[in-house]
């Protein structure tokens, strides 16, 4: 059976778009049949995947949506890009944005977005949605759609205190329209092991969660070779195969392919 698993957080900047792409590339590599959904209307996913004029592309997950809402019909595979790295990808432009103010006035409006998911996620193992960065009606939608979610947190002050509300988030979101839905883990991004402000940070995130939500044992390390993948539209593990960076999302990919075995006995250690 296919899983649907969001990668949220509605701060900027902490690496959701990098964390969907070296995921989902990081799952091909292990055999998976995987599509990813760029969820924001800024194209980041999209662009970071080589396709840099988003805005020139006819078919796009906005376009993909209003079928959906419309019940009208379309073929599977139709609108979706594949990337020489063997994921598939729907992407996104501008356009996405008047989807936004769009879903407020249609019936259903929270399950747009699983309505056209439900209907091609048949054809892969993980369906990865990179989501927008803020609480509105696209987050919703993907939480809706998912079953579970992925939070990327940056290892420092600000990005970690914005947790909490995204929780709650999540929370409301299983309570009322999803009750499937789980958070998979919280996965602290661009960490500078050398300062000990870092080591802090990540130290209180998995004190202050980790006995109620699993903390992934993987920790990505900040690197300017991930930062530059976003411009050249390749993966890690592409442009900087042998780096810490790639080991990382490696790593991670094992992690979540796991089921939670490694996370829970790490979490464990942390409760002793």
């Amino acid at each position: 059976m296919s899983k649907v698993i969001a990668i949220a957080n509605q701060k900027g900047g902490v690496g959701k778009t990098t964390t969907t792409v070296n995921l989902g590339i990081g799952l091909v590599n292990e055999g998976k049949k995987v599509l990813l959904i760029d969820c924001d209307a800024q194209g980041s996913l999209t662009e970071s995947l080589g396709f840099q004029n988003p805005d020139d592309l006819k078919i796009t997950l906005s376009t993909m949506m209003q079928k959906a809402i419309n019940e009208e019909p379309f073929a599977k595979d139709e609108g979706i890009i594949h990337h020489n790295e063997g994921v598939d990808l729907v992407p996104a432009n501008i356009e996405l944005s008047g989807m936004e103010t769009a879903l407020v006035n249609i019936m259903n409006r929270e399950r747009a977005l699983k309505t056209y998911i439900d209907k091609v996620k048949d054809n892969y193992d993980y369906v990865l949605i990179d989501c927008t960065p803020s609480l509105g009606m696209l987050t919703i939608n993907s939480l809706a759609a998912a079953d579970e979610v992925i939070i990327p947190v940056q290892a420092h002050y600000l990005p970690a205190k914005g947790l909490e509300q995204l929780i709650t988030t999540v929370g409301k979101v299983k309570r009322q329209i999803n009750p499937d839905l789980k958070i998979g883990g919280i996965l602290l991004t661009m960490v500078d092991k050398r300062t000990k402000f870092a080591k802090d940070v990540s130290g209180q995130i998995r004190f202050n969660y980790g006995k109620h939500l699993t903390i992934y044992k993987t920790e990505i390390p900040l690197s300017v070779k991930a930062a530059e993948t976003s411009a050249v539209g390749k993966s890690i593990y592409t442009y900087d195969g042998n780096g810490k960076a790639a080991d990382a999302y490696k790593d991670f990919t094992k992690e979540v392919l796991d089921g939670g075995k490694q996370r829970n006995k790490h979490r464990s250690e942390i409760i002793r």
